[in-house]
C-alpha cells in the first residue's frame, strides 16, 4: 500500500492540526451522511473534496496566524453580491460565517478552537464556490426546474479561479466571482434596473387604480391623476411638478392630456400593448403591478441569463418566445426584427438551441401523427372533401411501401386517436400550413421556422396560437439575408425565381447560423428601456420559487 505523508514543518505549526482536522472532516464524505460545517449543510461538497485533496489538505483561508485572515473579509464582501444579481445572500452562509469570524475575532490567541476554524475554512470555501456556480450558470438547474428548456452549459471550472482568489493579492475574490458573470450588455442593463425597481419599491406606496370604463384622450377621469403619478414614478413620463418619487401637487387636473396620451403609448409599448394610448382593462392591469412583482420578474430573468452560453454566436437568430419577436444579429448589431406566432399555453414552444443549417422552399407538409387525429381527425369528420380543399394527400406505409389511400373507401367514423394508421401530407401551394418556407434547424422537439398563410393573427397581442413551432410574419426577409451571403448558388434573382416556381426546393447554408429559443418575460431594449411580458407559459413563479427555496441545489 503507498502511503502519502504530508509531513509538518517548522513554518506551519498551526496549519499541521488544522490540516489533519480538515482532512478527517472531509473524509466523512465517503461514509453516510451528509457533509456539516458551523451546524450548516456544505452544498459544494464534492468539488470542496477534490480542491482540498489537490492541495495536500492544506487550509485556503488560514496561515500560522492566529486572528482572523483578512481574506475572509472579502468573502463576506463577496457573498453580497448575491443580493446585486437576484440571489439571496443567506443561500451562501452569510449570517452563519460573520458570527463565526465574531466568535474567532473575540477568542484569546492562546485559546484557538482549530474546531471553529475549520468550520469557517469549510463555510467560506463552500459559500463560494456555490456562489461562483450559481453566478455562472445559474442557481437552478433549468431541466429540473422547467423541463422544456433544453440550452446547454459549459462544466463549471472554478476551483482553480477560487484558488488564485485566495493566494493573489492583486485581485479580490468579488473580481474572480464578477469575471464569471454572463458577459451580454443585456444582463448588466437588467442588474442595473434590478437594483432602480429596488430602490422604486422601498420609496412608494401605490395605490391601486381602479377599473372603469376605457379612458381614451382627452377625457376627465379621477383615475387620470393616479395614471400621471404612476408613470411619472416609472419612468415614462416626465414633470416638472412632481418630486424625485412622482408626488405630484394638487393642481394637477385630471384631464387626460396629450402629454399623458404619449407616456401611455409608451408604457404599452414597453409593456407588449397595442400602443394605442387607449387605457383598459390590460393597461391598468399592466399599471397596478407591484415594484415587488417587478422584482421578482427581473430576477427570473437574470437567472435565464445565467443558463445561457457566455457566447450566442457572432451572427444568430434569437426568438423570445414570450415577446413574440425575432430578431437577426450579426456581428452585435441588429440586422432584422420580426413578429413572430409561437406555441399555445397547451403546446408550448420548447426553449433550446440549434444550428440551422439548410431551409426548404415551397415545402410539403408532413403532418405529426399527433396533430393529425387532434386537428385534422375531426375536420375530415365533418367534411371529407376538406383534404382535397387542402392539399392533403393520405398515406399509409414509407419509402416504398408507401400508398396513397382513396379517403372515400376509408370508414372515417371507425378512427380514433388510438386507431389511425394513416399519415397526412399537405402538398406545396397557398394554403399549405408552412407557406412558402421553412428554416431547419435539426432538433428533437421537430420545431423549425417557417412562413403561414394566416397573416391577419400578428395583428393580434397575444400570438401565442401555433402548435409549438414559430410562424415568421416577413419570412422573405429572413430568406434573403441567410441565402445572399451563404449559399453561394443563390442570386436574389434566384432566390425569387426558386419561391415563385413552386416546386419544393432544399437550399443547404454554406455556415450554420445559431438558433436561440429563448423565454424572457423581462430585458432591456435597444433604447435602454425595460420590457415586460406577460408570463403566457406561467413559468415565473416556479422559477421564483425554487430561487427562493432555502437550499441550494448540490454542486455535482
Amino acid at each position: 500500500m503507498l502511503l502519502w505523508v504530508i509531513p509538518a514543518t517548522a513554518q506551519e505549526p498551526l496549519q499541521a492540526p488544522l490540516r489533519e482536522q480538515l482532512r478527517h472532516r472531509l473524509e466523512t464524505l465517503s461514509e453516510p451522511g451528509e457533509l456539516v460545517a458551523g451546524g450548516q449543510l456544505l452544498y459544494a461538497a464534492a468539488p470542496l473534496q477534490a480542491l482540498y485533496l489537490q492541495r495536500g489538505w492544506k487550509p485556503l483561508w488560514f496561515g500560522e496566524e492566529t486572528s482572523p485572515p483578512a481574506a475572509l473579509d472579502q468573502v463576506i464582501h463577496a457573498i453580497d453580491l448575491a443580493s446585486i444579481h437576484g440571489l439571496e445572500p443567506e443561500h451562501y452562509h452569510r449570517s452563519r460565517l460573520a458570527d463565526l469570524l465574531d466568535q474567532l475575532a473575540r477568542a484569546h490567541p492562546a485559546q484557538t478552537d482549530h474546531r471553529l476554524q475549520i468550520d469557517i475554512e469549510l463555510l467560506a470555501s463552500d459559500a463560494l464556490l456555490t456562489l461562483a456556480h450559481h453566478l455562472a450558470y445559474g442557481r437552478i438547474d433549468p431541466e429540473t426546474n422547467d423541463p422544456e428548456w433544453f440550452v446547454s452549459r459549459e462544466s463549471p471550472a472554478l476551483l482553480d479561479k477560487l484558488a488564485q482568489a485566495a493566494r493573489d493579492e492583486k485581485l479580490t475574490i468579488r473580481d474572480i466571482l464578477t469575471a464569471l458573470l454572463p458577459t451580454h450588455s443585456e444582463y448588466r442593463a437588467l442588474v442595473e434596473r434590478l437594483a432602480l425597481q429596488r430602490q422604486l419599491a422601498g420609496n412608494t406606496d401605490l395605490m391601486v387604480i381602479e377599473s372603469g370604463s376605457l379612458l381614451r384622450p382627452g377625457d376627465l377621469d379621477p383615475r387620470v391623476i393616479i395614471i400621471r403619478q404612476r408613470l411619472i414614478r416609472i419612468g415614462d413620463l416626465e414633470s416638472g411638478t412632481a418630486d424625485a418619487w412622482g408626488q405630484i401637487s394638487d393642481h394637477i387636473d385630471n384631464h387626460y392630456d396629450p402629454k399623458l396620451e404619449q407616456a401611455v403609448g409608451r408604457f404599452q409599448q414597453r409593456h407588449g400593448l397595442d400602443a394605442d394610448s387607449v387605457i383598459g382593462p390590460r393597461t391598468l392591469a399592466a399599471l397596478n403591478v407591484s415594484p415587488e412583482a417587478r422584482i421578482e420578474q427581473l430576477r427570473a430573468n437574470l437567472e435565464r441569463w445565467r443558463w445561457l452560453p457566455h457566447s450566442l454566436g457572432d451572427e444568430y437568430v434569437i426568438v423570445n418566445i414570450a415577446g413574440f419577436s425575432m430578431h437577426v444579429v450579426s456581428h452585435g448589431e441588429t440586422v432584422m426584427r420580426q413578429r413572430v406566432m409561437v406555441g399555445a399555453p397547451y403546446r408550448r414552444t420548447p426553449v433550446f438551441t440549434g444550428q440551422m443549417t439548410y431551409l426548404v422552399l415551397n415545402p410539403s407538409w408532413e403532418v405529426p401523427h399527433s396533430l393529425a387525429v387532434r386537428d385534422q381527425l375531426p375536420r375530415i369528420r365533418e367534411d371529407i372533401g376538406y383534404l382535397e380543399d387542402m392539399g392533403f394527400a393520405l398515406l399509409q406505409g414509407w419509402g416504398v411501401n408507401e400508398q396513397r389511400i382513396d379517403p372515400h373507401e376509408v370508414d372515417w367514423p371507425a378512427l380514433s386517436a388510438g386507431n389511425f394508421p394513416y399519415r397526412l401530407r399537405q402538398a406545396p401551394g397557398p394554403k399549405n400550413a408552412l407557406g412558402q418556407v421553412k428554416f431547419m434547424f435539426p432538433n428533437r422537439h421537430n420545431v423549425y421556422l417557417h412562413d403561414t398563410p394566416a397573416r391577419g393573427l400578428f395583428d393580434q397581442e397575444d400570438r401565442a396560437l401555433s402548435s409549438g413551432c414559430i410562424r415568421l410574419e416577413q419570412p422573405k426577409d429572413l430568406i434573403h439575408w441567410l441565402l445572399s451571403e451563404r449559399a453561394s448558388i443563390m442570386t436574389p434573382e434566384h432566390i425569387e425565381a426558386a419561391v415563385g416556381s413552386g416546386r419544393e426546393t432544399t437550399v443547404r447554408l454554406d455556415q450554420p447560423i445559431p438558433v436561440h429559443l429563448l423565454y424572457w418575460t423581462a430585458w432591456i431594449d435597444e433604447h435602454g428601456q425595460v420590457q415586460y411580458r406577460r408570463d403566457i407559459y406561467q413559468r415565473d413563479r416556479r422559477l421564483i420559487e425554487a430561487l427562493d427555496a432555502p437550499a441550494p441545489q448540490t454542486l455535482i
